[in-house]
Protein backbone atom coordinates (compact mmCIF):
# COMPACT_ATOMS: atom_id res chain seq x y z
CA UNK A 1 0.00 0.00 0.00
CA UNK A 2 1.99 3.87 -1.12
CA UNK A 3 2.40 5.51 2.27
CA UNK A 4 -0.26 8.46 2.59
CA UNK A 5 1.80 12.10 2.31
CA UNK A 6 1.97 13.96 5.40
CA UNK A 7 -0.73 16.81 5.35
CA UNK A 8 1.03 19.31 8.29
CA UNK A 9 2.96 21.46 5.96
CA UNK A 10 1.42 23.93 3.16
CA UNK A 11 2.88 24.45 0.09
CA UNK A 12 6.33 23.49 -0.95
CA UNK A 13 7.54 25.79 -3.44
CA UNK A 14 6.82 29.55 -4.02
CA UNK A 15 7.74 31.73 -6.40
CA UNK A 16 10.11 30.81 -9.05
CA UNK A 17 13.61 30.62 -8.00
CA UNK A 18 16.36 32.44 -9.38
CA UNK A 19 19.15 30.83 -11.62
CA UNK A 20 21.84 31.25 -8.27
CA UNK A 21 18.95 29.26 -6.11
CA UNK A 22 18.03 26.90 -8.76
CA UNK A 23 22.33 26.16 -8.71
CA UNK A 24 22.50 25.84 -5.36
CA UNK A 25 19.53 23.50 -4.75
CA UNK A 26 21.49 21.20 -7.35
CA UNK A 27 25.18 21.04 -6.56
CA UNK A 28 25.55 22.27 -3.10
CA UNK A 29 22.15 20.67 -1.34
CA UNK A 30 23.22 17.02 -1.98
CA UNK A 31 26.21 17.90 -0.32
CA UNK A 32 25.28 18.54 2.89
CA UNK A 33 22.38 16.22 3.54
CA UNK A 34 21.98 14.78 6.92
CA UNK A 35 21.31 11.31 6.10
CA UNK A 36 23.60 9.23 7.83
CA UNK A 37 26.00 11.22 9.51
CA UNK A 38 27.59 10.17 12.80
CA UNK A 39 28.11 12.90 15.60
CA UNK A 40 29.06 12.26 19.09
CA UNK A 41 25.97 13.19 20.21
CA UNK A 42 26.80 16.77 20.11
CA UNK A 43 24.00 18.11 18.04
CA UNK A 44 21.45 20.27 17.51
CA UNK A 45 17.81 20.09 15.14
CA UNK A 46 15.64 22.81 13.96
CA UNK A 47 12.31 21.79 12.45
CA UNK A 48 10.61 23.94 9.95
CA UNK A 49 13.55 26.94 9.74
CA UNK A 50 11.91 29.31 7.67
CA UNK A 51 14.52 31.40 5.72
CA UNK A 52 17.39 30.03 8.01
CA UNK A 53 17.86 33.07 10.47
CA UNK A 54 17.73 31.14 13.21
CA UNK A 55 19.94 27.96 11.96
CA UNK A 56 22.56 30.86 10.99
CA UNK A 57 22.60 31.82 14.42
CA UNK A 58 22.94 28.34 15.96
CA UNK A 59 25.75 28.32 13.53
CA UNK A 60 27.42 31.35 14.99
CA UNK A 61 26.67 30.11 18.57
CA UNK A 62 27.83 26.73 18.41
CA UNK A 63 30.57 26.57 15.97
CA UNK A 64 31.71 22.82 17.40
CA UNK A 65 28.22 21.67 17.02
CA UNK A 66 26.52 20.03 13.99
CA UNK A 67 23.41 22.02 13.04
CA UNK A 68 20.78 19.95 10.90
CA UNK A 69 17.90 21.94 9.55
CA UNK A 70 14.62 20.38 8.39
CA UNK A 71 11.95 22.52 6.30
CA UNK A 72 10.30 21.26 3.04
CA UNK A 73 9.90 24.65 1.79
CA UNK A 74 11.67 25.00 -1.32
CA UNK A 75 12.30 28.63 -1.17
CA UNK A 76 13.09 28.80 2.47
CA UNK A 77 16.08 25.85 1.74
CA UNK A 78 17.11 28.13 -0.89
CA UNK A 79 17.17 31.33 0.79
CA UNK A 80 19.45 29.50 3.45
CA UNK A 81 21.63 28.22 1.00
CA UNK A 82 22.08 31.64 -0.57
CA UNK A 83 23.19 33.30 2.95
CA UNK A 84 25.64 30.63 3.87
CA UNK A 85 27.51 30.67 0.67
CA UNK A 86 29.46 33.26 -1.20
CA UNK A 87 29.62 34.41 -4.79
CA UNK A 88 31.27 31.38 -6.09
CA UNK A 89 28.73 29.30 -4.08
CA UNK A 90 31.12 27.76 -1.91
CA UNK A 91 29.85 27.15 1.83
CA UNK A 92 31.21 30.09 3.73
CA UNK A 93 33.34 29.06 7.25
CA UNK A 94 31.31 30.06 9.88
CA UNK A 95 28.18 27.66 8.00
CA UNK A 96 29.97 24.39 7.84
CA UNK A 97 28.77 22.92 10.41
CA UNK A 98 24.95 22.88 9.16
CA UNK A 99 23.13 20.44 6.73
CA UNK A 100 19.98 20.40 5.45
CA UNK A 101 17.18 18.10 5.20
CA UNK A 102 14.58 19.70 2.78
CA UNK A 103 11.79 17.58 3.47
CA UNK A 104 9.25 16.69 6.66
CA UNK A 105 11.36 16.18 9.23
CA UNK A 106 9.49 12.85 10.22
CA UNK A 107 11.09 11.23 7.16
CA UNK A 108 14.67 12.08 8.48
CA UNK A 109 13.84 10.59 11.91
CA UNK A 110 12.17 7.38 11.04
CA UNK A 111 15.28 6.32 9.08
CA UNK A 112 18.06 8.23 11.37
CA UNK A 113 18.91 6.56 14.81
CA UNK A 114 19.96 10.35 15.79
CA UNK A 115 20.41 12.13 19.17
CA UNK A 116 20.19 15.83 19.65
CA UNK A 117 20.91 18.31 22.66
CA UNK A 118 18.54 20.22 21.23
CA UNK A 119 15.37 20.27 19.06
CA UNK A 120 14.17 24.00 17.95
CA UNK A 121 10.62 24.51 16.55
CA UNK A 122 9.71 27.89 15.99
CA UNK A 123 6.57 29.49 15.06
CA UNK A 124 5.26 26.44 13.38
CA UNK A 125 1.89 26.45 11.56
CA UNK A 126 -0.76 26.89 13.85
CA UNK A 127 -3.60 25.78 11.32
CA UNK A 128 -6.20 27.89 13.25
CA UNK A 129 -9.35 26.92 11.54
CA UNK A 130 -11.23 24.17 13.41
CA UNK A 131 -11.18 21.95 10.38
CA UNK A 132 -7.16 22.06 10.41
CA UNK A 133 -6.25 21.21 13.35
CA UNK A 134 -5.67 17.66 12.69
CA UNK A 135 -2.33 19.26 10.68
CA UNK A 136 -0.78 20.62 13.37
CA UNK A 137 2.86 19.19 13.99
CA UNK A 138 3.51 19.25 17.40
CA UNK A 139 0.71 16.59 18.74
CA UNK A 140 1.12 14.68 21.39
CA UNK A 141 2.47 11.57 19.09
CA UNK A 142 5.00 13.83 17.26
CA UNK A 143 6.26 15.03 20.49
CA UNK A 144 6.48 11.26 21.90
CA UNK A 145 8.74 10.94 18.40
CA UNK A 146 11.04 13.76 19.30
CA UNK A 147 11.26 12.78 22.58
CA UNK A 148 13.40 9.00 21.77
CA UNK A 149 16.13 11.43 19.91
CA UNK A 150 17.17 13.26 22.51
CA UNK A 151 20.39 12.97 24.27
CA UNK A 152 20.92 12.95 27.78
CA UNK A 153 19.64 15.97 29.42
CA UNK A 154 18.41 17.33 25.87
CA UNK A 155 15.21 19.28 25.04
CA UNK A 156 12.67 20.32 22.99
CA UNK A 157 12.02 23.92 22.51
CA UNK A 158 9.29 25.67 21.10
CA UNK A 159 7.99 29.52 20.13
CA UNK A 160 4.57 30.34 19.25
CA UNK A 161 2.92 34.05 19.11
CA UNK A 162 0.00 31.91 18.43
CA UNK A 163 -1.18 31.71 22.00
CA UNK A 164 -4.03 29.29 20.98
CA UNK A 165 -1.96 26.87 19.87
CA UNK A 166 0.35 27.44 22.49
CA UNK A 167 -2.69 26.22 25.28
CA UNK A 168 -2.76 23.63 22.66
CA UNK A 169 0.49 22.33 22.57
CA UNK A 170 0.21 22.39 26.90
CA UNK A 171 -2.37 20.05 26.84
CA UNK A 172 -0.57 17.70 23.57
CA UNK A 173 2.54 17.67 26.39
CA UNK A 174 0.60 16.13 29.13
CA UNK A 175 -0.45 13.39 27.31
CA UNK A 176 3.10 12.88 27.07
CA UNK A 177 6.13 11.93 29.60
CA UNK A 178 7.40 15.05 28.98
CA UNK A 179 8.26 17.74 31.79
CA UNK A 180 7.28 21.42 30.75
CA UNK A 181 8.87 24.51 31.77
CA UNK A 182 8.45 27.80 30.69
CA UNK A 183 11.52 30.29 30.15
CA UNK A 184 11.27 33.54 30.42
CA UNK A 185 13.67 34.13 26.51
CA UNK A 186 13.79 37.16 25.07
CA UNK A 187 12.50 37.27 21.83
CA UNK A 188 13.73 34.68 19.17
CA UNK A 189 13.67 37.23 16.04
CA UNK A 190 12.40 34.87 13.03
CA UNK A 191 11.11 35.81 9.37
CA UNK A 192 7.64 34.41 11.12
CA UNK A 193 8.32 36.06 14.75
CA UNK A 194 8.04 39.29 12.63
CA UNK A 195 4.96 38.72 10.50
CA UNK A 196 3.52 38.13 14.36
CA UNK A 197 -0.14 37.09 12.00
CA UNK A 198 -1.47 36.42 15.43
CA UNK A 199 -1.32 39.93 16.46
CA UNK A 200 0.47 39.30 19.93
CA UNK A 201 1.83 41.17 22.21
CA UNK A 202 4.98 38.38 22.38
CA UNK A 203 5.65 34.88 21.48
CA UNK A 204 5.64 32.20 24.05
CA UNK A 205 8.07 29.53 24.65
CA UNK A 206 8.05 26.10 26.36
CA UNK A 207 10.59 24.10 27.07
CA UNK A 208 10.28 20.04 27.01
CA UNK A 209 12.87 17.34 28.84
CA UNK A 210 12.40 13.84 29.28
Amino acid sequence: MEKQEIRTFGRRHGKKLSARKTTLMETVLPHINPTGITTDGNTILEIGFGNGEHVRDLALSNPNVTIIGAEPFANGVAALLSAMTDSQNKILDEYKNIYIWPDDVRLYLENNNIKFNQIWVLHPDPWPKARHKKRRLLSAEFLNILSQHLSQNGEIIIGTDHWEYFDWIVEQVKQTALYASFPDFQVIKTRYQEKNKAGTITPKYLILKN
